[in-house]
Formats: C-alpha cells, structure tokens, sequence
C-alpha cells in the first residue's frame, strides 16, 4: 500500500455473519471452550503419561497447542464482535490476524507430514524407528514446522501489506485472510493470487501427497503382515491421523484455492469456520476416539481415581 491509504484504511468492516445474535455467540463459544478442553487434555495426557513419552504423543502434542493458537487467533475476536451492531477490526490487527493463522496452517501441513513419515517409520522401519525419530531429530522437525509457518505466512502477510483499498473497506468474511483481502483490495492483486496458489501447492499440497505416499507404503507393508492383529494394531495407530489429515487438507484447499466464478459470501464462511474453527476442535476428539492407547490411558485413569475415591471413603467411616 501507497503512504496515502495507509493513513487512510485504518479499519475494515467484517461483513461475514449477521450480528447482534446471541445464538451465534454461544455456538462459537461453545466450539472454543470445547476445543481449549480437549487440546488441553491432550496436553496434559502427553505431558503427565510416562507411556506417551515417544515421537508420535510428542507431534500430537505440537498438533494440539497448534490447534489451540488456530482458534485463538480468531474466535476471541469474532466472539466480540458478533454482539455489536458493526463488527470492525483494525487494519494492523488484520493483518496480524492474518500472520498468525497463515503461520498455524503453514506449520501444521509440514507438521502433518511429520506424523505421517513418523508412522512410516515405526510400521516399515521399526528396527531403526529409535534412530530414526530419536529425541533431537523429533524436536528439529517440530521446529523446523513452526519455522516453515512463519516464513510462509511473512511472505504473504507483506504483499497484503501492499494492497490498495479504495473507499469504505469492507471484508466479505467473519475474520481476516487472504481470500477476502484480495476480493476486497482495489489495486492489482495477480501477482499476489500468483503467490497464494503457488504457496497452496508448494506448502499444501506438497505435504498432502508427502503423506498420501507415506500411507500407500504403509498399507503395503501392513497387507505383507503375516499376523492379523499386527494388521489391526497398525491400522488402529494410522486411521485417526489419516482422518484428521484428509479432514484439514480438504477445507484448506477449498479455503484458498475456490473459483473466482461463483463466489458465495456465505459459502466462504463456512469453510473458512470448518478449516480453522471446527477442526482443531475435532482433531482431540477423533484421535480420542480413534486411538486405542489414548482410550487405555484415559480408562486407566478414570479407575484409578474411582479407586483411589472409594478407599477415602473407606478410611474415613
């Protein structure tokens, strides 16, 4: 942007959802208070369990505090906005919105891929899975993740720091991204539409065929298992993350890479919500619900404090 509308466009106006609806205000709080409690406990879990003291708990970890940052970054915003007669954020803060959830999506595409060679590694090289994901390897790649994000998201967030804005700067969305900067910006934005798409393959889809490969190599080597429970055992330990990858990269696609033809202010909305609001607040969930150790755990734990309860109340009659 030129030094004349910098001074000028100091807000926009978020034009994504009707306000003054407490129906919306409790469902997005809801889905934040729901995704807090289930990242955290995954947190917790990892952090507290001796046995989850190994790569793929330590990558489900980083999954976890990632998902929380997601929706931090947007929903307390929206939750304050959603009540008032015109919902505004402010030009900095857009754009400071719109780094850190770029950073969130860039970092968990690479960290995607991460879990998934991981598990490539323990089912198809398990005789050198201690060497190959050692601690230092583990925590190089949980970095270089979050480091990816953030370069990525720098490069984007400065050229939508060039963008023009003409009159009243109104965004078609319920937060601040790309897409909608770029529909609402009044100078030439190819060059940055360019760069979005390119970053979608190289950053989205790079790591989404990284993964589809790693799984096509794992299902060959679990088919070749003489034993049917080392079948079920490999098969239990893979379908959550092959859910929540085939759940996020799919909305993430439709997110930035939509046809211009066709544009429904309300359609965006939607996957945006799904892409960066409901499925961090899924991804505790299904792996709960998926993964047979984290069930053992949480039983184990449930017992334990049942037990542990009962024999207070016998000690005190």
């Amino acid at each position: 942007m030129g030094g004349e509308n910098q001074t000028r466009v100091t807000e926009f106006m978020l034009l994504g959802f009707s306000h003054g609806q407490p129906f919306l205000f409790v469902l997005f709080l809801v889905v934040y208070l729901v995704t807090l409690l289930g990242n955290f406990a995954i947190l917790a879990l990892v952090s507290l369990d001796p046995h989850l003291h190994n790569p793929m708990y330590f990558f489900l970890s980083h999954l976890s505090f990632l998902d929380i940052c997601y929706s931090s970054v947007t929903v307390p915003k929206i939750l304050s906005n959603v009540l008032r007669s015109q919902a505004t954020i402010s030009y900095c803060g857009c754009l400071a919105q719109m780094f850190f959830l770029m950073a969130c999506a860039g970092a968990e595409c690479a960290l995607l891929a991460v879990m998934a060679y991981d598990r490539y590694a323990a089912i198809c090289q398990p005789l050198h899975y201690v060497h190959t994901m050692s601690r230092g390897v583990c925590t190089v790649a949980a970095a270089g993740c979050w480091l990816w994000g953030m370069l990525d998201s720098a490069v984007h967030t400065l050229l939508a720091s060039k963008l023009s804005f003409c009159g009243a700067a109104h965004l078609q969305h319920i937060f601040c991204d790309a897409p909608p900067l770029l529909r609402a910006a009044c100078s030439n934005t190819h060059p940055v539409e360019v760069v979005l798409h390119a970053a979608s393959v190289f950053v989205g889809l790079s790591p989404f065929l990284f993964v589809i490969i790693s799984y096509l190599r794992i299902l060959a080597a679990v088919l070749g298992m003489p034993v049917a429970s080392g079948l079920h055992k490999a098969f239990s330990t893979c379908s959550a993350h092959l859910l929540v990858v085939t759940l996020y990269f799919v909305t993430a696609n439709l997110n930035y890479n939509r046809p211009s033809t066709g544009y429904s202010p309300v359609a965006d909305t939607v996957v945006s919500a799904l892409y960066c609001i409901i499925t961090p607040m899924l991804n505790p969930l299904i792996y709960s619900l998926r993964n047979q150790e984290v069930q053992r755990i949480n039983k184990q734990n449930f017992e334990l404090k049942t037990t542990s309860h009962l024999k207070h109340n016998v000690s005190f009659p």
